[in-house]
């Protein structure tokens, strides 16, 4: 959500900052509203001292017998008196009316982001291992032997529809051991502060982070009002919400595993085989709370810790800045990491890390206490996947594929796997 104020002050370069993201200039109509606001709300103000001072004056007139003044002042306060309720109601009127605005405008991008139209304009900053070479045609993770068994779209069909899966055997095991593995190394090496969260949410949470009120077809709610969270950063971000901490609070590092739900509309035709884009997934979610003269550093730190996690798993991977156009609602600096994927012959996105600034904590008065005195500020937020648990799973199972269909897998997640270091062709873990 954006400041009001600083669009009074700078209308220009609020309208660049939407250019940038392909948006329309929104200045105008916004003070507009505002000034309208403000104009109600000092009209309710001059009535109300007027109903005050007629009040007075009833008194006085009644003492003195005076009943013609008494009539005249008793209508006046009551004539005022309406006014201020018009003008309250109509000033609270506007209010709602300018704060959903702000509320579905994106946020403005940091001068360093990329500017451009599409993933197409995105801008490599990073770059890690080799992909590997086969001596084979590799094959796509659903058409390996070894997931054969573990990997059933048909009856995750016959359950629940399409775009779910059921994991079973070998194929679950590395799933979850994926996921232990993300929790251990973020909790142990990295600083995050394990968290388990709900998956149902309430609206003020979805608002507070973005996903309402323009995006609420891209998930899922239950009957009696609830959210399926779209990703652990809801519930993580809006830990602070409504909270005035003192700065010595921060940073605070979130990591939480969490099932996470899309309804991914708009999304049709895309990615329909295999795991790759699924209603329901897993993700180990990295949310950072922190003092705005570190939010650009902290991108930079939580990136590292979603490469890292790549690297030990000896996973090629490149990292990209999004671009303006390519990147989300509430972001002003983007970091996607993508995977090498072997049956595609292409880095596919694994991690996205962004920096909101203080567009969330406005949304949700998350504001801190300065160490040295001062007014409350805004805190800064982050998040970005440390990793994509499926998603992680293809990498594993195609960067890992052999030409009898069995799969070798990295040597990092042996401890999880109870010393295991392979799934046959048959499906079983050896």
């Amino acid at each position: 959500m954006h400041d009001i104020r600083a669009i009074r002050d700078n209308p220009e370069a609020f309208d660049a900052g939407l250019a940038r993201r392909g948006a329309e200039a929104m200045s105008a109509r916004l003070l507009e509203i505002d000034a309208d606001r403000r104009a109600a709300i000092h009209a309710a103000e001059t009535a109300q001292a007027a109903q005050k001072a007629a009040a007075k004056d009833v008194g006085a007139a009644r003492a003195a017998g005076d009943d013609a003044g008494f009539e005249r002042l008793r209508a006046l306060v009551g004539e005022k008196k309406a006014e201020v309720s018009e003008m309250q109601d109509r000033a609270k009127a506007l209010d709602a009316e300018l704060t959903e605005m702000l509320m579905g405008i994106p946020n403005l991008p940091y001068d360093d982001t990329p500017d451009g139209a599409d993933e197409a304009d995105n801008v490599e900053i990073h770059r890690w291992g080799t992909p590997p070479s086969f001596d084979f045609a590799p094959r796509e993770h659903y058409e390996l032997a070894a997931v054969q068994s573990g990997m059933d779209f048909e009856t995750a069909a016959k359950l629940s529809g399409s775009r779910f899966v059921v994991l079973s055997g070998a194929v679950a095991r590395l799933h979850r051991a994926l996921a232990q593995f993300m929790l251990d190394v973020h909790t142990t090496e990295n600083g995050l502060t394990e968290t388990w969260t709900p998956v149902l949410v309430r609206d003020e949470m979805m608002r507070g982070t973005g996903q309402l009120p323009k995006f609420g077809e891209d998930s899922y709610q239950t009957t009696n009002g609830w959210w399926l969270v779209p990703t652990a950063e809801v519930t993580l971000t809006n830990i602070v919400n409504g909270l005035t901490v003192d700065e010595g609070y921060l940073p605070r590092r979130y990591v939480a595993h969490t099932q996470c739900f899309r309804s991914e509309a708009g999304s049709a035709g895309r990615d329909t085989a295999g795991m790759l884009r699924q209603h329901q997934f897993e993700k180990v979610e990295m949310v950072s709370v922190t003092h705005p003269d570190h939010s650009r550093d902290e991108l930079d730190r939580m990136t590292a810790c979603a490469q890292g996690i790549l690297e030990r798993l000896g996973l090629a991977y490149r990292t990209v800045v999004l671009c303006t156009g390519d990147m989300g609602f509430g972001a002003r600096r983007t970091h996607d990491i993508e995977v090498w994927l072997p049956g595609q012959q292409t880095y596919r996105e694994i991690s996205s890390v962004s920096v909101c600034g203080d567009f969330q904590a406005r949304r949700m008065n998350a504001r801190f206490k300065p160490a040295g005195g001062g007014k409350p500020e805004y805190l800064h937020t982050l998040n970005g996947s440390g990793l994509a648990v499926g998603r992680c799973l293809i990498a594993v199972l195609e960067n890992g594929q052999q030409a009898d269909g069995s799969v070798v897998l990295p040597e990092a997640l042996h401890p999880w796997l109870g010393g295991k270091t392979r799934i046959t062709a048959e499906g079983v873990l050896a």
